[in-house]
């Protein structure tokens, strides 16, 4: 019988660790890709077949898919879970905050996407984009993660209509609280930005607030792996799969509350209610 393959990005920690680890239990002949050369050790350590790969360099990318021809032929499972959350006030952060948080967590997906294609269409395999639940309930100070994240909820829709004819289908994932590295990142992102010159200073400790609000009652990230290993595996998969502490509430709070008490909430929360 042949072994099913899972290509997953992002997997130095957190997240992507935890799904390489669900999946290779599972069976799955596991292609694990990060960036950092100690983290490939210990994915190799694990039993992974460990790729150092930036989502964002385009001859990786070609290097990894013709690797993947020539060792395995196909793809089953891949899922995009590469990505980090750009934290701080829009205008601090600016235009080239903004295109980096898109390069990593919504273009990536469309090049790793189709650089693994033929793969995918060979095996008749499944996408999963890891979206968030910050792409549904936007708050201030992580306007620019919030963003991608939308994005990454579009760009889904379309390639699943897009994917159909080739019998490649296509699953959003949209976390909410996850235990993971994700909020030590966004929070060393936040300080970098936050300054005595930006007008935000004197909001300082709302925009770390925000930084850390991931790990607000989080899941254990090889709870939230094992369920969407699960997702994975039935027989009749969902196209859009919400887990994690409040990846439910979130945006039923957003689809029922009007937009200006919403609002209103949110300033008092992040003290945007004050003049500066």
């Amino acid at each position: 019988m042949r072994q099913p393959s899972a290509l997953i990005t992002g997997c130095s920690s957190g997240i992507g660790r935890a799904l390489a680890d669900e999946f290779h239990q599972a069976g799955y002949q596991v292609w694990a890709t990060a960036r950092q050369s100690a983290d490939l050790a210990a994915l190799r350590a694990a039993g992974f077949s460990a790729v150092q790969l930036d989502v964002n360099d385009g001859p990786g990318l070609e290097q990894l898919a013709e690797r993947l021809q020539a060792e395995i032929g196909g793809l089953d499972v891949l899922i995009n879970n590469a990505g980090y959350g750009a934290m701080g006030p829009l205008l601090d952060g600016g235009v080239a905050a903004m295109r980096r948080q898109f390069e990593t967590n919504v273009f990536s997906i469309i090049g790793v996407t189709r650089a693994c294609f033929p793969l995918l269409r060979r095996n008749k395999g499944l996408v999963v984009n890891i979206g968030s639940v910050s792409g549904v309930l936007v708050t201030p100070f992580a306007g620019a993660y919030c963003a991608s994240k939308a994005a990454v909820h579009a760009l889904s829709d379309a390639l699943r209509l897009e994917l159909a004819p080739f019998s490649i289908e296509l699953m959003e994932v949209q976390p909410g609280a996850i235990a993971s590295s994700f909020a030590a990142n966004a929070s060393q992102q936040a300080e970098q930005l936050i300054d005595q010159a930006s007008p935000w200073w004197p909001l300082r400790d709302a925009i770390r607030a925000r930084a850390n609000a991931s790990q607000n009652k989080p899941t254990p990230a090889k709870q939230f792996a094992g369920q969407l290993l699960a997702a994975v595996q039935r027989s009749k998969r969902p196209r859009l799969l919400r887990l994690g502490h409040g990846s439910r509430g979130l945006p039923l709070l957003t689809a029922l509350l009007p937009k200006s008490l919403l609002e209103a909430l949110l300033k008092k929360r992040f003290g945007l209610n004050r003049s500066l």
